[in-house]
């Protein structure tokens, strides 16, 4: 199994990203369709769920709850 790293020099930037293999495999908990990346919001976006989970401290929140509603935008 490979490891996949996230440095905390990437994590402590302003210019957070996430790392593209983490992309590849997190799918909305609700729909389990792939996830798009919103750089500016640092949200992981749900097109199908309409749910966007927040990256806090470079960590993705992958809780329903957790959340925010795109359709209230």
């Amino acid at each position: 199994m490979r490891k996949m790293e996230l440095k905390m020099s990437d994590i402590d930037k302003g210019d957070r990203t996430i790392d593209p293999k983490l992309l590849e495999i997190l799918v909305c908990p609700l729909t389990k369709t792939p996830l798009t990346y919103n750089k500016e919001t640092q949200e992981l976006v749900s097109e199908q769920a309409c749910l966007a989970y927040p990256i806090r401290n470079g960590v993705p929140i992958m809780l329903v709850d957790e959340a925010r509603n795109t359709n209230a935008d």
